[in-house]
């Protein structure tokens, strides 16, 4: 199952289209166009952490762990900064955000103001699910943190799974977005989103 599909099934979707003001129908949309970014960000960060999975289990554990998943879907209003700092974390620039939202924006026909919106509480789902699944990214737990590796795989389409994730629109746009191949949409984003700032 895609992360789009559990995000609907916990009602987390239902949750950022009540906040956002639109049709769940339009929420579903925007994630299934952010969402590989946003994971492409985390699978670059975990490459990027000396320890691998286990530095980014930490590092999901410090953005605010599992309470991010339930930060959004709470009756309260979602604490976005939380999901900004994600962002500053997987992404480094507003530029990238903004050349992500661009390109969902292209690819769904959504405005992309509502969609930048939308990438800040998305990032906090993720990085909540993330957690939960993870063990909450305690050393302790290596085998939740061996989980971890397999739900990014999974959700990005490796670990062996690749054949059903293009079904759930995800691996549809990631690959889409992923002009190099290297199964990583991110850097291929963040080279357009340098060649616009030259």
């Amino acid at each position: 199952m895609d992360l789009t599909s559990i995000l609907t099934q916990s009602g987390a979707i239902g949750a950022i289209a009540q906040q956002l003001g639109v049709n769940e129908q339009v929420a579903k949309m925007g994630a299934e166009a952010l969402l590989p970014s946003i994971l492409g960000g985390f699978k670059k960060q975990a490459q990027a952490q000396p320890t691998g999975l286990e530095g980014l289990g930490g590092l999901l554990g410090q953005l605010g762990g599992g309470g991010l998943f339930d930060s959004v879907v709470s009756a309260d209003p979602t604490p976005v900064e939380q999901g900004n700092n994600i962002l500053g974390q997987i992404f480094g620039s507003k530029d990238v955000s903004r050349s992500v939202a661009g390109h969902a924006a292209q690819q769904t026909g959504i405005d992309p103001s509502l969609l930048k919106q939308m990438l800040p509480i998305l990032a906090m789902l993720a990085a909540g699910y993330m957690a939960k699944q993870g063990g909450g990214g305690q050393a302790s737990s290596s085998g939740g943190l061996g989980g971890l590796g397999g739900l990014l795989g999974g959700l990005l389409g490796g670990g062996g799974q690749s054949a059903q994730t293009p079904a759930g629109g995800m691996g549809g746009l990631g690959s889409l977005l992923d002009m190099d191949g290297d199964g990583n949409p991110l850097d291929d984003i963040i080279g357009m989103a340098g060649k616009m700032m030259r």
